[in-house]
């Protein structure tokens, strides 16, 4: 009976040390949620404000007036990726609505969402219906709208734009939507024609270069110039691409330079070595050397799609072709990028495509 009792007693006294450990590792919790956390750099160095959207100064200027006077046409954002439709959208939001607002005003939606004709119906119309005050808690003034955005509007299906058309003009008083799009021939006529539309250049090579190399010393980074031109060279334009790349060499290297030979792995272009020898290969005229040299190329693991864009342009550029054997060879490449773009397998398009290369190469010879 009395070892009964004791062993309540002596449970209820071994509570009090897990608390306490309960306690310290909340705190130890606590303590680590204060870090910073690791964040993208595409994300953390996006533009907050209109004054850090690089080389859209047409875009910019015209938003800024349109800030100023705090009224809004609907908007149509089209271009290559990577150029800042999207950032200079939301920088532009941030500031006509501050950060408290910011949440409850814009509604952002994008390819990953479902946008059928059921969404736009719903979720969209509902939203677009709700009125709003034209207050701010800082005191500053705020338009009486709302925006919505949508992403990459060119993957929406003809009835919902359709449908969205209708919302767009009803709407009016209390939205302002802004669509996003890489092609703008997808868009239909009537959306097109109830937008301003602003058309993103690709970003020039010494705008991305000055942020390439800011970001590098925010981040303290040690990155070759040599290394920074063929980050542009392989990005195309893109500021995201080049920025996701960087990130991924510095992370690659740990810690040490980043030089041109990372950045081609990353990227995953096909080294010029690789190349030379597959024209060696065609050149020779035989068939088996050829054969060798796709197989390890498609071995390697290198894109069949970006061998034939930088075939392309060995092939435009070299002098000892006619005029008639490049136009041969270059249709042959679209026709193989076009199989490619519909799920052929690679190996039969790049022997195909070899095979062609290797029939006007050896014509001169």
């Amino acid at each position: 009976m009395q070892a009964f009792l004791k062993g309540p007693s002596s449970i209820s006294t071994k509570p009090l040390p897990t608390k306490e450990r309960g306690t310290s590792a909340t705190a130890g919790g606590s303590g680590e949620s204060r870090k910073p956390k690791p964040i993208p750099w595409v994300e953390k160095y996006r533009p907050k404000c209109m004054d850090d959207v690089a080389f859209q100064e047409e875009v910019v200027a015209v938003l800024k007036k349109c800030l100023q006077g705090a009224d809004l046409p609907n908007l149509l954002f089209y271009g290559p990726p990577g150029t800042g439709k999207t950032s200079t959208i939301l920088a532009a939001a941030r500031e006509l609505y501050g950060p408290e607002l910011f949440r409850q005003r814009v509604l952002e939606l994008n390819a990953s969402d479902e946008r059928g004709i059921q969404v736009i119906r719903e979720k969209v119309k509902t939203f677009a219906q709700l009125t709003v005050s034209g207050s701010r808690s800082d005191g500053k003034t705020c338009p009486p709208f709302k925006i919505i955005i949508l992403d990459e509007a060119d993957s929406m299906t003809s009835a919902a734009q359709a449908a969205l058309r209708r919302t767009m003009e009803r709407e009016s008083k209390t939205t302002r939507f802004c669509l996003i799009c890489n092609y703008i021939s997808r868009i239909i006529e009537p959306i097109t024609s109830r937008c301003s539309k602003f058309r993103f250049k690709p970003l020039s090579d010494k705008i991305q270069q000055q942020r390439l190399l800011d970001i590098a010393e925010k981040e303290k980074v040690d990155v070759s110039s040599e290394a920074v031109s063929f980050l542009i060279h392989a990005s195309e334009g893109d500021l995201r691409k080049a920025i996701t790349l960087l990130q991924s060499a510095t992370r690659l290297t740990g810690g040490e330079a980043v030089c041109v030979r990372t950045v081609t792995e990353i990227a995953g272009v096909v080294p010029t070595e690789t190349l030379d020898d597959l024209l060696t290969a065609c050149q020779s005229g035989s068939f088996e050397k050829l054969e060798v040299a796709t197989k390890n190329l498609i071995n390697e693991g290198y894109a069949a799609t970006q061998l034939i864009n930088q075939l392309h342009d060995i092939v435009v550029e070299r002098e000892d072709l006619s005029d008639k054997q490049k136009s041969v060879i270059s249709e042959k490449l679209a026709e193989a990028d076009k199989c490619l773009a519909d799920g052929s397998d690679e190996f039969l398009q790049l022997i195909s495509l070899c095979a062609v290369v290797m029939q006007q190469l050896t014509q001169n010879s």
